[in-house]
């Protein structure tokens, strides 16, 4: 039976990841995406039912339209393969829980943030306030409203302190380094973490980033890299792995 979960687990990953790419392109752009159809951006085709199929329908066509030939983002598939694992993990990591709710929501953030700011470097506010309302909600359920309040109180915390870093950062390099919705994510943070837990969050978004920056600035000789991704990536990391600030001291000592 935890097989068949599974594989649901992976099969609605890829399908909501696929409308959740939709969602990342027009979101921005302030296309609807709820009543408007799937469709080509390039030429405008009205996709059909097989041209849909998350991640099949990328590699039946050679990841290009089959109409106008042009190429389909590569972050297209990426992403639905990005969902079906991460929703798939999730239910192997945490079962049928609340736990499992707040790792589907922080997985389909990043779906959704990887796409905004990788394509067009923002983060949209109504995602960050949706997610917040959400997250709120299941935590109010899940650790009840003293230990909820605990968390808002993490989450305005840990938001000030990437406020700091972003002025600090601004100062030293004399330039914008990190956006507004990097700070936001922050508080969204802090309602599923512990306060360390946070910034070590902080630390390992960096440290993955680093490399990426790196190859970035080589290949294309731009400055510029959506730190948001990174930011998820890293509490996914965390809620997953389940490290506690205790294991970490434990491994230090």
């Amino acid at each position: 039976m935890e097989k068949l979960y599974l594989i649901c687990f992976f099969i609605f990953g890829a399908v909501f990841s696929s409308f959740l790419c939709v969602v990342g392109f027009r979101l921005p752009q302030k296309i609807n995406f709820v009543k408007g159809t799937s469709r080509c951006d390039t030429c405008y085709h009205k996709l059909h039912f097989f041209e849909k199929i998350p991640i099949l329908s990328y590699i039946f066509q050679g990841g290009k339209c089959k109409w106008c030939k042009n190429q389909i983002p590569i972050i297209i598939p990426v992403c639905e393969i990005l969902g079906a694992t991460l929703f798939s993990l999730a239910f192997y990591r945490f079962g049928f829980s609340y736990n499992l709710l707040i790792a589907l929501l922080i997985s389909t953030l990043f779906i959704v943030v990887l796409v905004t700011d990788v394509k067009y470097f923002i983060i949209p506010d109504s995602i960050l306030i949706i997610y917040g309302i959400l997250l709120i909600v299941v935590q109010y359920f899940n650790v009840g409203p003293k230990e909820l309040l605990y968390h808002i109180a993490t989450g305005i915390g840990l938001f000030i302190l990437m406020y700091l870093i972003m002025i600090l950062a601004e100062k030293a390099f004399k330039k914008e380094s990190l956006g507004g919705a990097d700070v936001k994510l922050l508080f969204l943070f802090g309602l599923v973490l512990d306060p360390m837990l946070g910034i070590i969050s902080i630390f390992i978004a960096s440290v993955i980033a680093l490399p990426v920056s790196l190859l970035v600035l080589v290949k294309n000789k731009s400055h510029m890299i959506p730190f948001g991704p990174f930011l998820i990536l890293a509490v996914i990391i965390i809620l997953y792995s389940g490290i506690t600030i205790d294991k970490i001291l434990n491994i230090l000592t």
